[in-house]
Formats: structure tokens, C-alpha cells, sequence
């Protein structure tokens, strides 16, 4: 499905990149560089853009190409994992490497392609033995929309918040392009989960609103033939929406949307999505059984939730239809629609009735999902979210599920957000900030200059797709701290 009138809109809105020339901090001491040499060059800090470096040599004339690997690394670890031994299930074609030949030298070399990285490794695979290379004039021209002279600066004295608080900014800035990003290394398109947890730290800083209203619009314009909210789109060649559809990620644009208005009260922008949120409450309706249940992920499909492929997700997915429902009834007073207020007013109760009758364990005193009946934060974290459990019946679940040894952890700062929005939610914001300290603060001790798309702090160099290599270390989801600080702690 193509809504070409949204689509115009969307388009209409489409931002104005902002260059800038960033030179690097360091270089290592080789000077000039024979077959199999390599020189590391450290931009000192995250940079997305392209690379353009002069090429010389010094000796006789340079009597054939100059054969070169360039290697582009978020982390140095990265710089040391040899990418013909990875097996991952992502496809290696994301990893940040190319091999050029320079058949003129001196030159200047531009690199066409845009990169993600802060260290770069560049080795010569081959050369004629009567010359030697060196580099000179080395630049990333570096590019975002996020316009950092309106940046809404933090008003904290405190240095751990203020480096939390400068690294969640630039993972955020890095990722705010032609759209909100997931991650410029990749997947480089908008994801809508990202989107949402980008779009409340733009609201506290950039608060550059348009690109918001541009990918909501995108989202909407851009559906599948049951009109369906992908979980993200391409711009280019074209804007497409993508064959990847989840559960939860479809129900997150009704939240979104819900979020923008309060910002901007930009009713129009309500009026011409609200048909969109209805089509995602009918559809998720489908996923219903007889007792207003979330079926299990073996019928419901993909529902995401966290990177934890142990996870069950029934029961955050009850969780996260409550909380869009909350959403959808007041987008519903907006607009006008009674019928619709009511019958979600409705179907809120059922589902959140369901979810206490069938989705809680009597003896552990805590939400379960699936046939297995199991235990994880994210199922409690999700209840609280959607209002199946309020007040000191949350904060008491809470603690019980601290008690609890086989609850399943979380493996994400996507859903590391959640649970801190939820501990805020139920009045336990000095554990929030705990949490929050902890854990972002965790890979800041681990040297993170843009916070990472998966952190597990007991082991921080964990992938979920076979290989650092193909990691994302500067990921949308993970820019809360600037948020939460801003919002609730810095005020």
C-alpha cells in the first residue's frame, strides 16, 4: 500500500545535511608504508561520513598501482577480528571494509561510500618494491542533520551524568540523517522502534520535530497490503517499506504519534494518521484468542521485545497492546471518534483483565509467559507499562521479580529503557537512576564514545549475530540517558 498524499508530505519534510571537516587525533608512527604495512588513524571520537586522504610516495616514480585495504572500526576490538573468519547470520557485506587501487600517484583519494567509525586501518596489500606510501592531509567529512548549535545544553553539575549524557547525545546526533537512523554502520535505515525512544531524546534536545513528523509519515504512507506498519523503511533507490512486519513494533507507531502531538500539538498530523492506528488495533486484535490472550509466539509471529532468543514473548506482547491502547484512546479524544474511545476503552479493560486472570502465577506472584509458564523482566516490565499492575502492587512486583533466580534478564539498552521507564513510572526514580548509572555507565568504563546496540555487562563483547564485527556500536535505541536525565533527574 502507497498513500501517495503522506508520502508527499513525508518527502516534503525530508532534512538538509550538515557537513563538517573532522581531522584525526592520532596516527600511528609508521611513516612509510612498504608491502604489508598498516598504519591505524584514530579520529579520536565517533565520526559518520566519508574518507578522503592524499596518497604519496617517496623513492623512484610509482611504477604500478598501489593495491590498499581500508578498514573502518566503532571499536578498535573490531580492528583486530579477522572478517575472513566470520560466520555470523548477518550478511558480511556490512562489514566496514574496502580494497581500492590507486593507480596514480600522488593523488587524492575520496572514498564514495559513508562509513561509521572512529579508528580506521589502512594496509597495503601490494606495491612495486621501488617506492614507498605515505598518507598526508587525512579528513572524514562527516554528516547528520542534528543541528548541534540548537542543542538544549544539560543543566547538571554531576560528571557522570554530564558523560552519559554527552555520549547518549552523539549516539544520537550520529544517528539523526535523512531519517532516524537505527545505526549509520548498519542496518542505516529507520527502524520504528528506534524511532520512538529517538524521537523523546530529540524532544529533550535537538527538538528538531519535522523529522519526526517526516518518519511518522513515511511509517504510514509506507504499509503492506493489509496496511500493516512495517517495522522500517528504505529510502533508497525509493521509499519502500520493508517485508519485515512485528507485532510489537506495528503497535509502537500509534505511541509515537501520541508522543509527537503532546510535543507540538500538531493536530493535523493526528488526523492524518489516525486511520493508520486503527488499522494496527484491528490487526493485533486478529492475534486475540477467546479469553482476550496474546497467543503464543508460535502464532503470533514476530514479536521483538529484546535480543534474547530464549525469550518468550507472549506476555510482554499482552503488555505492549495495553500500552498501546492507552495511547490509542487518547489519540481518539483528539480526533473526535467516540465510537472508537469506547470500544478501546473496552477492549483496554478485557485485555488487562485477561492478563491478571490468565498471564499471572498466584504462587510466584509474578507475570509468566507461554507454555512454559516463564519468568522474565521484560513480561513484568511490559505489565507495568501497559497498567495491568498500578501503584504498590507494581513496586511490590518489582521486588518480588529481584528475588526471583530464573527470571530471564535483559541483553539490550532498548529494553534497558523500558525497564527504567517503568521503575520511573512507579515512583522508584532513585532506582531508575541506578540502573541507568549502571548500565550505560558500564560501557562508558568499557570506552563507548556512542552507546552500543547490544551491551551485556557480564559479557561485553557478546553479538547476536556471530561476530563483533557486524556489531553496531552507535545505536538509536540506546541514546536514553539524554532523555531520562533531562526529562526527570536535570530539570
Amino acid at each position: 500500500m502507497r498513500n501517495e498524499k503522506l508520502l508527499k508530505t513525508a518527502l516534503g519534510l525530508l532534512p538538509k545535511l550538515i557537513y563538517k571537516d573532522v581531522s584525526p587525533i592520532n596516527m600511528t608512527e609508521t611513516q612509510y608504508l612498504s608491502k604489508g604495512d598498516s598504519i591505524i588513524i584514530d579520529f579520536g571520537d565517533h565520526q559518520v561520513g566519508r574518507l578522503a586522504f592524499d596518497l604519496k610516495s617517496v623513492g623512484s616514480h610509482a611504477d604500478a598501482p598501489a593495491f590498499l585495504k581500508i578498514h573502518f572500526a566503532e571499536r578498535e576490538i573490531e580492528l583486530y577480528e579477522n572478517p575472513a573468519e566470520y560466520k555470523g547470520w548477518i550478511s558480511a557485506s556490512w562489514i566496514e571494509e574496502e580494497q581500492i587501487h590507486v593507480d596514480v600517484i600522488p593523488s587524492r583519494v575520496s572514498l564514495e561510500r559513508r562509513y561509521s567509525f572512529r579508528y580506521v586501518k589502512i594496509e597495503v596489500i601490494d606495491i612495486s618494491d621501488k617506492f614507498k606510501l605515505y598518507l598526508d592531509n587525512v579528513v572524514c567529512t562527516s554528516e547528520s542533520s542534528a543541528d548541534d548549535s540548537k542543542l538544549v545544553p544539560l543543566n547538571s553539575d554531576n560528571q557522570l551524568h554530564k558523560d552519559l549524557d554527552r555520549v547518549a547525545i552523539k549516539t544520537l546526533h550520529d544517528c539523526m540523517q535523512l531519517v532516524f537512523e537505527d545505526g549509520p554502520k548498519r542496518d542505516r535505515r529507520l527502524w520504528i522502534g528506534d524511532l520512538r525512544m529517538q524521537a523523546l531524546a530529540n524532544y529533550e534536545t535537538y527538538r528538531n520535530y519535522d523529522l519526526v513528523k517526516e518518519c511518522l509519515y513515511l511509517l504510514g504512507a509506507l504499509t503492506n497490503n493489509e496496511e500493516r506498519v512495517g517495522a522500517c523503511i528504505f529510502l533508497e533507490p525509493e521509499p519502500e517499506v520493508d517485508d519485515t512486519f512485528m507485532f510489537d513494533y506495528s503497535l509502537f507507531f500509534i505511541n509515537t504519534l501520541l508522543d509527537y502531538y503532546k510535543q507540538t500539538g500538531d493536530v493535523q498530523a493526528v488526523n492524518d494518521l489516525w486511520h493508520v492506528c486503527k488499522r494496527q488495533i484491528e490487526l493485533a486484535k486478529e492475534n486475540l484468542d477467546e479469553n482476550y490472550v496474546v497467543r503464543d509466539s508460535d502464532k503470533l509471529g514476530w514479536c521483538f521485545v529484546d535480543w534474547n532468543l530464549m525469550l518468550n514473548k507472549q506476555a510482554s506482547a499482552q503488555g505492549i497492546f495495553l500500552y498501546a491502547l492507552e495511547a490509542a484512546i487518547e489519540l481518539a479524544q483528539i480526533t473526535g471518534d467516540v465510537m472508537a474511545e469506547e470500544e478501546y476503552a473496552q477492549d483496554y479493560l478485557k485485555l488487562k483483565s485477561a492478563a491478571n486472570s490468565f498471564l499471572f502465577d498466584e504462587e510466584k506472584k509474578l507475570y509468566v509467559s507461554g507454555a512454559d509458564r516463564q519468568v522474565s523482566y521484560a513480561s513484568q516490565v511490559w505489565m507495568i507499562l501497559g497498567g495491568a499492575v498500578e501503584g504498590n502492587g507494581a513496586v511490590k512486583l518489582i521486588e518480588r521479580l529481584r528475588q526471583e533466580e530464573s527470571a530471564l534478564t535483559m541483553v539490550t539498552p532498548y529494553m534497558f529503557h523500558n525497564f527504567v521507564e517503568a521503575l520511573i513510572m512507579i515512583g522508584e526514580k532513585d532506582q531508575a537512576l541506578k540502573e541507568m548509572e549502571e548500565y550505560w555507565g558500564g560501557m562508558l568504563k568499557e570506552g563507548a564514545d556512542t552507546f552500543w546496540e547490544l551491551y551485556n555487562p557480564k559479557n561485553p563483547n557478546e553479538s547476536p549475530y556471530g561476530g563483533t564485527i557486524v556489531n553496531s556500536y552507535c545505536h538509536a535505541w540506546s541514546c536514553g540517558p539524554t532523555y531520562f536525565l533531562r526529562k526527570y533527574f536535570c530539570n
